[in-house]
């Protein structure tokens, strides 16, 4: 029996019997997304054959078996997955699956022990990775699509639970790791390392009271993200600058995404970011009743940045060039005082939660769950001047995010029956309310001395969005052989106190209020005692966040346009899945398809009339819009194999192929239909070996595989292996660990052994090297 995790993917009443072993917080009760036992031929994984749709799972165990440092690392090799991290202690990890990009992060959710740690906020607001201790994790379930009535409308991509242990008795455990690796760009070298350390404690008190307190420290430099640039036009001439230039070295030309020649100054924007983060995370529950019990959590996050820059131009003098009118004798370019400006950053995080449900075994059960994840401070201090000169002080700007968050609520009523209850068969009924709600202030103010101060707000966007829903799923076996789910979900969607401020104009928007309907259906068949099969249909409805309908950020380079009229994306999806258990080894297969209405897409563009825009100057422009209709058919394959051939050898691989993934409709933009979806790839691969000859020893190695996509509405991007495309990836990664006694273990390992360039936009790390030492009482 395993942990049980996430309460919120389906039904428990998949068999006669469940035998839960650990307590579970969170969304609903524990008949969702719990690796239960069920009796019978309908296991596998430990997750029941029944559940709506695709799953995938890994266990600690399996995650020690790679080189993990933060905790978004679990998912690097779960099939049909991405997770955008750009470099150790970035905050924007973002989430891609089977039918959607890291451009559309609102299509997944995340879950730690049950509390919702996704961020529907900002333009690049990944889910808070930092609110979980690598240590700690237990495991982290998958669900793809949106096939369960219990999850809201931004399940229609990727659902992850991830889970933390709960102790059975005293526990201490802790790691140090440190990671360091080269990187080189442009003919640019530079090393950058890293360091983190956690610990756990936790203990398990004789009258059934549990707590468990775990703390993380991070200390991390990523290599640059971005460059300045200057791109020519498709004769090769770049644009027309006069006045009197400075002579320079140092210029780099290369081909753009699109095969445009280009010059790069150097790395700029804040390219390199440094980063401490520490994150604190209590826990504990206790039996009020025998049948009644009682959780809780509250974390707390602080990140301090500071970012640099780099410029490559030299005078004759061999002094850096940093802004102004250069030449290289040959084309000259205009730096703008603002390209090669540093920043900081220093936020506050914190996320409280409670759980009251009740344990009766079959028949009646209910829980209230309610949690709110608030940024208690979060100050974006940006310099208008370069490097060397903002550091003693000149203007600059401040954004602040204070007491933005969301909160959600969630009471529930679940029905289990046993044989007869109902007359045939037997059921599990889930019915619940939920409700959650965002707010987000976002202001900017111009400021004298740009490291310190508050000054005036010159620019504001913010709002609030709500959403109550109602859903009622039953899980209906009415045979030893046969099970259906039918679910529904009714959603209402409302958002107030929309507002922007821009050049000294405010503007309130209007209230607006959206229903969504959600209908889900599956049925599962057991075959054999080896082999189930399941057909899965659902639709799910995401509705626009915040910043989506509000933002209006301007800056000296750039231009963020949204649309408060934007409408709901609404999928409706099919999934049809085989899956194979043998006594070594399991094997799935999954045909997919996907058909997106209204899908909202945020892209980013140097051409002013991409986004229907007539506020031209600024060099870069960001928007988000409705997409009349996006199709997504693929095959996915995963599967595991233990002690083939050789005790102690594990194996799992998957594959994951886009058959379409394509624009069929768009009245608003004809220009994008047959053009396929933003970074989408048509092929993504992992494979994953573990051999342990004994108790002390283990050799692992990983591949990963993503082929390139697209990163262009109108896919010009043809040359994407380079800075602003979406590219290949092909990385091979090796990790070795000995266990000196049962509590202190060593590890090394390597990320991307062959140092692969490859890039997702900004760059991906080159080969990285790890050190991790573990220990245990």
């Amino acid at each position: 029996m395993t942990q049980m995790s996430l309460a919120g993917l389906a039904i428990a009443c998949l068999a006669p019997a469940l035998t839960p072993l650990a307590h579970a917080q969170g969304v609903a009760t524990d008949a969702q997304l719990a690796p239960v036992t069920v009796t019978g031929s309908a296991t596998r994984n430990g997750l029941p054959a029944a559940v709506p749709g695709s799953t995938a799972s890994k266990t600690a165990d399996q995650l020690r078996e790679q080189n993990l440092f933060n905790p978004e690392d679990a998912l690097n090799y779960v099939p049909g997955t991405v997770v955008r991290k750009r470099y150790v202690g970035d905050r924007n990890a973002l989430l891609a699956g089977r039918s959607f990009g890291t451009l559309q992060p609102s299509r997944a959710l995340v879950y730690l022990d049950g509390y919702l740690i996704s961020n529907f906020l900002g333009r690049f607001d990944a889910p808070r990775w930092n609110m979980i201790s690598p240590e700690a994790i237990a495991r982290v379930d998958v669900l793809y699509g949106p096939y369960s009535a219990l999850f809201p409308g931004n399940s229609i991509g990727t659902t992850v639970a991830m889970s933390q242990r709960v102790p059975q008795g005293f526990e201490l455990s802790g790691r140090v790791v440190a990671s360091s690796h080269d990187f080189q760009q442009y003919g640019q070298a530079e090393r950058f390392d890293s360091g983190q350390f956690s610990l756990h404690v936790a203990n398990r008190l004789a009258g059934g009271a549990w707590f468990s307190a775990d703390l993380n420290h991070q200390d991390a430099t990523g290599q640059p993200m971005q460059w300045q640039t200057a791109v020519a036009n498709a004769a090769g001439s770049f644009p027309a600058v006069t006045g009197a230039a400075t002579t320079v070295t140092g210029i780099v030309y290369d081909t753009d995404p699109k095969g445009l020649k280009r010059a790069v100054f150097g790395a700029n924007g804040g390219a390199i970011d440094h980063t401490v983060q520490d994150t604190l995370n209590l826990r504990g529950g206790l039996m009020l009743t025998p049948t009644l019990e009682a959780s809780a959590m509250a974390s707390w996050w602080h990140n301090d940045t500071e970012t640099r820059n780099q410029s490559w131009l030299r005078d004759a003098a061999g002094n850096t060039v940093w802004s102004g009118v250069v030449t290289d004798g040959t084309n000259r370019f205009s730096i703008p005082a603002s390209a090669f400006a540093p920043s900081t950053r220093q936020e506050t995080h914190q996320q409280l939660g409670a759980t009251l449900k009740t344990r009766r075994g079959p028949g009646w059960n209910g829980s209230l769950v309610v949690s709110d994840y608030r940024l208690l401070a979060d100050d974006a201090r940006q310099a208008n001047t370069p490097d060397p000169v903002a550091a003693a002080g000149g203007a600059g700007s401040l954004t602040r995010r204070d007491g933005t968050g969301w909160n959600t609520a969630e009471v529930q009523a679940s029905y289990t029956s046993t044989a007869g209850d109902w007359g045939n068969g037997r059921h599990a009924l889930a019915l619940g309310l939920h409700r959650n709600g965002y707010r987000l202030e976002n202001s900017v103010a111009s400021l004298a001395d740009w490291r310190s101060g508050n000054g005036t707000a010159s620019q504001f966007y913010g709002g609030k969005t709500e959403i109550t829903a109602l859903y009622l799923q039953d899980a209906w076996r009415f045979s030893d052989d046969w099970m259906l789910t039918l679910g529904w979900r009714e959603e209402r969607f409302q958002t107030h106190s929309g507002r922007q401020l821009g050049g000294g104009v405010t503007v309130d928007y209007p209230g607006r209020s959206l229903r969504g309907h959600s209908p889900k259906a599956a049925l599962a068949w057991a075959a054999s005692d080896s082999l189930t099969l399941k057909a899965s249909a659902g639709r799910g409805v995401r509705f626009p966040n915040v910043e989506e309908l509000y933002n209006g950020t301007v800056t000296a380079t750039s231009q963020t346009l949204s649309d408060p009229t934007l409408k709901a994306e609404t999928a409706d999806a099919v999934d049809l899945s085989a899956e194979f258990e043998g006594d070594r080894q399991r094997l799935r297969v999954s045909l997919y398809w996907d058909d997106v209405r209204d899908a909202i897409l945020r892209q980013s563009t140097t051409d002013a009339a991409v986004c229907k825009t007539t506020a031209t100057g600024a060099s870069s422009y960001t928007c988000v819009q409705n997409v009349d209709r996006v199709q997504t058919q693929g095959i996915e394959l995963a599967w595991q194999a233990q002690d083939l051939g050789l005790k102690g050898l594990a194996l799992e691989a998957s594959a994951t192929y886009t058959l379409r993934s394509e624009v069929t409709a768009n009245a608003r933009d004809p220009a994008m239909v047959g053009k396929w979806w933003l970074r989408v790839p048509r092929t993504r691969a992992a494979l994953q070996a573990s051999y342990r000859p004994d108790t002390h020893w283990l050799f692992a190695a990983g591949w990963r595989h993503q082929g390139r996509a697209y990163n262009d509405t109108y896919n010009l991007d043809v040359n994407p292996n380079v800075y602003g495309g979406v590219s290949k990836l092909n990385q091979l990664d090796l990790r070795g660990a000995y266990k000196f006694t049962p509590q202190l273990e060593l590890a090394l390992g390597i990320n991307n052994l062959t140092d692969q360039h490859a890039y997702q936009s900004h760059p991906y790390p080159g080969r990285t090297l790890f050190a991790e030492v573990r220990f245990k009482h």
